[in-house]
């Protein structure tokens, strides 16, 4: 598992990077919704998955042969990852919300809203692929992971593997987070970035290691996850005053850049 891991977290730590380098791109007018870097990151991604594709049985029996399986310290791992992957990312981003609304900060309550919005978007495209693909997850037949079939995934969970769900949560939530700090400050990226993107792709390690999905599925998750958590950031910062900022984000303080790379969080009456 930790070798592999270890390559899973280089790839996409690399594509994670030019992710960060369109932040800046952001923050100025409004800026496209897509552009020619999309082009790349999605080229990017679709490598990846092509590229796992030919391994995607080896990694499956690799990751479930008994010393692995049988080890507490991977299983615990694993199921702490998945976990975070969903449920963890949603909670956690609905307390971020509630955390700035309470307290009247207004960058608390932008990062923790555009968590959720990025969440719900990308759980929508997955779903929505998952059903179509009709893709047999590696318990129905670990030596088959061609087994595709239009709309199979349609009320049948054994052929919902294309694309990892929990993955697509967990790259969503890194790259929203990774996107909103690095607004904040700049040179956070290189502390937040490989922090939150790398548990991200052990999130979804883990749901190979559950035996629950292929290599490709992963990859797949990550770039769908990425890029829109991506679009919603662009979105949201070149489109001040739109209806959901304006429904729910609650005048309050705002931070100043010249302070720390994280905004103050307290429920505590100032």
């Amino acid at each position: 598992m930790a070798p592999f891991a270890l390559r899973a977290l280089v790839l996409t730590t690399c594509i994670a990077g030019t992710v960060e380098a369109q932040t800046a791109d952001t923050l100025s007018g409004r800026t496209p919704l897509f552009t020619a870097r999309d082009a790349l990151l999605i080229g990017g991604f679709t490598l990846g998955a092509a590229a796992a594709a030919p391994i995607d049985e080896y990694f499956a029996r690799e990751l479930q042969k008994s010393p692995r399986q049988t080890r507490a310290l991977l299983r615990n791992a694993a199921t702490g990852f998945r976990i975070f992957g969903h449920p963890g990312v949603f909670i956690t981003s609905a307390g971020i919300y509630l955390v700035g609304r309470i307290d009247g900060q207004r960058r608390v309550q932008d990062l923790g809203l555009h968590a959720v919005e990025a969440l719900v978007v990308g759980a929508f495209v997955t779903g929505t692929v998952k059903t179509v693909a009709g893709r047999a997850r590696p318990r129905v037949d670990i030596d088959n992971s061609s087994s595709f079939a239009l709309f199979r995934g349609w009320g049948n969970d054994d052929y919902r593997s294309f694309p990892s769900g929990h993955t697509t949560l967990a790259f969503a939530f890194a790259s929203i987070v990774s996107s909103e700090t690095v607004r904040w400050r700049p040179g956070s990226r290189w502390i937040v970035g490989p922090i939150m993107y790398g548990a991200a792709t052990l999130a979804g390690v883990s749901r190979m290691y559950n035996n629950e999905h292929w290599a490709s599925d992963i990859v797949a998750g990550a770039a769908i996850g990425t890029l829109t958590s991506l679009k919603v950031f662009r979105y949201q910062h070149s489109h001040p005053g739109n209806s959901l900022d304006k429904t729910f984000l609650r005048a309050g303080i705002e931070l100043p850049n010249a302070g720390g790379w994280m905004p103050h969080l307290s429920l505590i009456s100032r």
